[in-house]
């Protein structure tokens, strides 16, 4: 990192990863093109799962190219007076792989709900259930995170 002063220690870096609602999961896709996508997802025990359709762009683009990067803000906010901006940010370089496992596949799919809709356990138990056979579990295996901040100001 460039700006050695911005780096965030590994601690902070996995508390935003953990924290963050949105991620932008960046990949190659087929004909060559950086394609990034915004998706919800949850780290735990140093992978990031999401869920998607099991056919599609995205799934196509990991299975064809497996290294991804996967980047969060957890802070942005335009400081005008000081010509700057106050940040948070991490950005993971792993590789992603489908999971094939029930067993992972289910508590993947429970983290997600803990995470986004834990007032409704049980009603997201029931989507899984509905869904099961239709949905796709994507693991990221963190290969290295790198965070960063600048807080003017403050």
């Amino acid at each position: 990192m460039r700006r050695s002063k911005q780096e965030l220690p590994l601690a902070e870096s996995l508390a935003i990863l953990e924290k963050a609602p949105t991620g932008v999961l960046g990949v190659l896709d087929g004909d060559g093109y950086p394609y990034t996508v915004p998706l919800n997802y949850v780290y735990q025990d140093g992978q990031i799962y999401f869920h998607c359709a099991k056919a599609g762009h995205k799934l196509e683009s990991l299975q064809r190219h497996d290294k991804v990067s996967f980047c969060v803000v957890a802070l942005d906010e335009v400081v005008p007076q000081r010509f700057a901006t106050r940040y948070q940010s991490v950005v993971v370089f792993g590789r992603a792989r489908v999971i094939p496992d029930d067993a992972v596949r289910r508590i993947a799919l429970q983290a997600l709900i803990q995470k986004y809709s834990p007032e409704y356990a049980r009603e997201g138990s029931q989507e899984i259930e509905s869904a099961w056979n239709d949905v796709c579990i994507v693991a990221i295996a963190a290969e290295q995170i790198t965070g960063k901040a600048n807080r003017p100001g403050l």
